[in-house]
């Protein structure tokens, strides 16, 4: 069962759509397949950032299951944020995506870019910045406009590797950085605001599971939580909420 309630969002020139569904894994793969097929008719072209996590684990691989015929060589894949691992340690962001859906999927290599976690961190985000700057460049962009950007939301309020009290939060410049997370002691990778906001379209997974006083207080537009910071410029904000 789907419930959806549209909203209006707190930015002027953006939509908010909040679907509860009790079929959150198939409900999600359909919602990127047809996201897809939209920017397809439209661009020729499929641009989606991945996020990582747990949550999406299921949906890529049903994502997987039903795109076998699908023309992934049009699909333009990048990762929203990454840890400062090798791609191939079970942390990995990449590693969790290349299992569940570039593999099963036989997505192309020419498909994907990924964040190179294993190199020094600050080197690993403008190398990633300066690629997607050049593909904007490359389509007369001044940012590198994605039709999708899936963002999932941590128990304290993050999404991406935007975390509570990071300097990340305040960045208005840069598109991509190596945010220092303190409680972590570690580095991450990721997007920052004026790229997540610039997309077409921006899209929250959150599981049955997570915590419904805190999924409340972003919906409300609690500025304490990063989460409820994204405010596309001009394109659609849905959330999806398994029950």
């Amino acid at each position: 069962m789907v419930h959806r309630s549209p909203n209006c969002y707190r930015g002027m020139n953006a939509d908010r759509q909040v679907i509860r569904t009790t079929n959150f894994v198939t409900d999600a793969a359909e919602f990127i397949l047809k996201q897809a097929r939209n920017a397809f008719r439209e661009r020729n072209e499929f641009r989606i950032a991945l996020s990582g996590g747990n949550t999406p684990r299921p949906v890529y691989s049903c994502l997987a299951s039903m795109t076998q015929d699908f023309q992934w060589d049009l699909v333009r894949i990048t990762f929203g944020d990454e840890r400062c691992v090798p791609p191939d340690d079970p942390e990995s962001n990449f590693r969790m995506a290349q299992k569940t859906l570039l593999v099963p999927a036989r997505i192309p290599e020419t498909s994907v870019l990924r964040m190179r976690g294993e190199i020094d961190p600050q080197t690993a985000a403008r190398e990633y910045e300066d690629c997607l700057n050049l593909m904007a460049c490359e389509s007369g962009e001044s940012i590198y406009q994605h039709d999708l950007i899936l963002l999932g939301l941590g128990d304290d309020g993050h999404t991406a590797s935007l975390f509570p009290g990071t300097a990340a939060l305040e960045e208005r410049t840069r598109r991509v950085v190596a945010n220092f997370v303190p409680k972590l002691s570690a580095f991450r990778l990721t997007f920052t605001f004026p790229l997540i906001d610039a997309a077409r379209h921006i899209c929250f997974l959150v599981g049955g599971g997570k915590n419904l006083e805190l999924v409340d207080r972003v919906l409300e537009g609690d500025q304490q939580l990063p989460a409820a910071r994204v405010a596309p410029n001009a394109g659609q904000l849905t959330w999806i909420i398994g029950e």
